[in-house]
C-alpha cells in the first residue's frame, strides 16, 4: 500500500530528488494539472484507482506534506493512445504527444519498468487544494 498522511493517500509526483522537486513545483504554482501512473504499479502496491473528488497528499522526498489536491479526473488508456491535451495538463513542457510518449518512457524505462505501446496508463487530472499544509494539522486533511 501507499503512505498515508492524516488519512489521505499520498501523491509522490516523479522520482526523488530534482524531479519530483520541479514536479512539486509546478503543481503547487498550478501549472501541472495531470500526472501518469503506470497501471501495474496499482496491482503491485495493492491499491484502487484514485476517484474523482478523492484528496490526495502531495509529498516531497521525505514524505512530508506540501500541498493537498483534488482529483477531477481519471482514464486508464494504453500508453499509445494518451491524448496530448492530457499529456500538456501535466505541464512539465513538451512541444508534441511524441515528445511526451519518448520522456515517459524513457523515465520508465530507467526506473526498471520499460512500456510499451497496450502498457496501461492511469492519466490522473487534479487540482490544487491548498499549498503546504494549507493550516491543516495532523489530524484529517480531508476537510
Amino acid at each position: 500500500m501507499w503512505p498515508r498522511l492524516g488519512g489521505l493517500r499520498t501523491l509522490a509526483l516523479g522520482t526523488p530528488g530534482e524531479l519530483r522537486a520541479r514536479l512539486n513545483t509546478l503543481a503547487l504554482a498550478g501549472v501541472k494539472t495531470a500526472t501518469a501512473g503506470l497501471l501495474t504499479e496499482y496491482a503491485e502496491e495493492a491499491e484502487e484507482l484514485e476517484h474523482v473528488g478523492e484528496r490526495l497528499a502531495l509529498v516531497d522526498d521525505h514524505d512530508a506534506l506540501v500541498g493537498i489536491v483534488e482529483v477531477t479526473g481519471i482514464e486508464v488508456v494504453r500508453f499509445a493512445d494518451v491524448a496530448w491535451d492530457f499529456a500538456r495538463s501535466e505541464g512539465e513542457g513538451d512541444r508534441s504527444i511524441e515528445e511526451w510518449r519518448a520522456g515517459h518512457a524513457a523515465h520508465w524505462a530507467r526506473a526498471g519498468t520499460p512500456v510499451t505501446d497496450d502498457t496501461g496508463i492511469a492519466c490522473i487530472r487534479f487540482r490544487l487544494i491548498s499549498a503546504d499544509d494549507g493550516g491543516v494539522g495532523a489530524g484529517d486533511l480531508g476537510t
